[in-house]
């Protein structure tokens, strides 16, 4: 909301109550008519209502409206290319160069479009460890958007840290503030913008709230492989003999599902890092997709998703009962529930973790012919994380549709990765290799047939795999190696049907499933021929057999 009549709101008369002495003016923002500082949560929600900029539900849960973008706009990222960057970045689809005159132009046109406006700002951190935790300021247009940071990063704990507060990034996401792109040299009017010399990322015409969180993330995979610390798009949890997991995944393919268990304590939704410490959460919160969420299967994301404090995007609710309808999709699929961590009944406060016993690689094999687990060597984990094969899934990013669309996201990640894939590759095969982790391929996709035809591995299925592997119940058991892949496939499970491990018999054409198996293969070859040369021969050589001829199990 311009508040061009100076209206005064809820929350002005303890606006600076936590005001930091680095104030605005030493980002260049100026001649503000208020800015309202650290707001706790209540007032933040007084704040969006006041503004017109959400909804309360039943229960208390903010209903918000992202508009036009209810994904991330991946195009639409920029870096700026300059000395400190150039060398460091791997430029390409994901990390487009932009100029310091363009990001200039930009940032200097924003600053005066911010003048007699009001602006929210949360100072927090992203990085539970200590040693490499980052002080953000993010800077925003609208409350939600604060109750968002505030929801995602973790917070100052008393008011003279917060006085003394200096960010060493900034972030400032301004909604209605559009980019012109013959001027500016973007691909639209929106745009994410990161100039790492500065410390500044700005976000323009798009109020879809994960802009915010990835581009933070992003910052966390540029500046800790610097330091040797792996930054890892993943969730965590702890079982109860403290035994560590991490959950690789694309967004939709089962990171925050699995790893919300309640046998077992979770660190962290999405966002690691692996230092010589342990794991650590980058966040103190969660951003998990609701639609068509089960109380019965995700009995503690569906507990959030009624809370006070959490935010929904665009989710669908009826404006006179305010019930919130978590199977409507009409909005668009990529429905979301932003919450803090201590939702989750068994989070860990400190939101650390050891070194892992396990890794899981999550994929959504849309094609149906990947089996739903096997066991990795340390180059077999290696050659698929940098691979990264999955099937995007509820429109994610925009462009995308219902139907899942096969990808290679390298690292399970792309988007935000920064460094050449090289560079986390080789972070993670040392970790692997120094603390004797085992590594597995988990499929949470389609058996018995493609998407359309075959169906979606059962969860149940899938949660009873994940126990036996990190219960140790698959440590005894016979495997086969699988003719295609050569990894390690158990020919039992308990609670798992037999014909779950052996996808090719829940197909009615058995020779149509090793046809479309030797396709997958071939696809994952061809993508990985541009990582070869970067990458050690014990690496490539871990990739599928093209030419398998094999046409049953060995």
């Amino acid at each position: 909301m311009n508040n061009l009549l100076n209206i005064k709101t809820p929350a002005e008369d303890h606006a600076a109550a936590l005001k930091s002495d680095y104030g605005l003016a030493n980002q260049g923002l100026l001649n503000l008519r208020k800015v309202y500082w650290n707001l706790p949560t209540e007032s933040l929600y007084e704040e969006m209502v006041f503004r017109g900029e959400g909804h309360i539900s039943r229960l208390g849960p903010a209903v918000v409206n992202t508009g036009k973008h209810t994904a991330r706009a991946a195009q639409d990222k920029f870096i700026v290319r300059e000395s400190t960057t150039e060398d460091h970045v791997w430029w390409g689809e994901y990390n487009r160069p932009i100029n310091s005159s363009n990001f200039a132009e930009l940032f200097i046109r924003m600053q005066g479009f911010l003048q007699g406006r009001d602006l929210f700002v949360q100072d927090c951190y992203a990085g539970a460890d200590a040693d490499y935790q980052l002080p953000v300021r993010i800077v925003t247009e609208y409350a939600w958007h604060s109750l968002f940071a505030r929801n995602m990063f973790i917070l100052p704990r008393s008011r003279e840290e917060y006085r003394q507060f200096v960010p060493e990034f900034t972030l400032l996401c301004v909604p209605s503030f559009q980019a012109y792109e013959p001027i500016d040299g973007t691909r639209s009017s929106t745009f994410i913008a990161l100039n790492f010399e500065q410390q500044l990322c700005i976000i323009g015409d798009t109020a879809y709230a994960g802009e915010i969180k990835k581009s933070i993330f992003t910052v966390m995979n540029y500046l800790l492989p610097l330091e040797g610390v792996m930054p890892m798009h993943c969730s965590a949890n702890q079982g109860p003999n403290g035994d560590t997991a991490l959950f690789f995944g694309l967004s939709g393919t089962g990171k925050t599902t699995l790893s919300a268990d309640p046998s077992r304590g979770l660190i962290g939704d999405d966002e690691h890092g692996w230092s010589d410490s342990g794991v650590f959460n980058f966040e103190a919160g969660c951003y998990a997709k609701v639609i068509q969420l089960s109380p019965s299967a995700e009995p503690q994301i569906y507990s959030a998703t009624h809370r006070f404090g959490t935010i929904l995007e665009n989710v669908v609710y009826d404006p006179i009962t305010r019930q919130i309808d978590l199977d409507d999709d009409s909005l668009t699929e990529n429905t979301r529930a932003s919450y803090p961590l201590e939702y989750i009944e068994n989070a860990i406060r400190n939101r650390r973790g050891g070194h892992p016993s396990n890794i899981i690689l999550l994929t959504c094999d849309a094609q149906g012919v990947m089996p739903p687990v096997a066991r990795l060597t340390p180059d077999q984990a290696v050659y698929h994380f940098i691979s990264g094969y999955t099937s995007k899934v509820g429109a994610t990013e925009l462009g995308l549709g219902a139907e899942p669309e096969i990808t290679f996201s390298t690292c399970f990640g792309a988007p935000f990765m920064v460094h050449h894939p090289a560079i986390y590759a080789d972070l993670l095969k040392r970790k692997i290799l120094r603390y004797g982790v085992t590594c597995w391929l988990l499929n949470t996709g389609w058996i018995g047939g493609p998407y359309g035809i075959g169906k979606r591995i059962s969860i149940r299925h899938t949660r009873a795999l994940l126990r036996a592997m990190l219960g140790g119940q698959l440590n005894d058991v016979e495997y086969y190696v699988d003719p295609v892949f050569c990894f390690e496939v158990p020919k039992s499970c308990p609670d798992v049907p037999e014909d779950v491990l052996y996808p090719a018999e829940a197909w009615t054409n058995p020779d149509e499933y090793w046809r479309k198996y030797r396709q997958l293969a071939a696809r994952y070859s061809d993508n990985f021929k541009k990582f070869a040369p970067d990458c050690p021969p014990e690496v490539v050589a871990a990739g599928p057999l093209v030419d398998a001829t094999a046409r049953t199990y060995p």
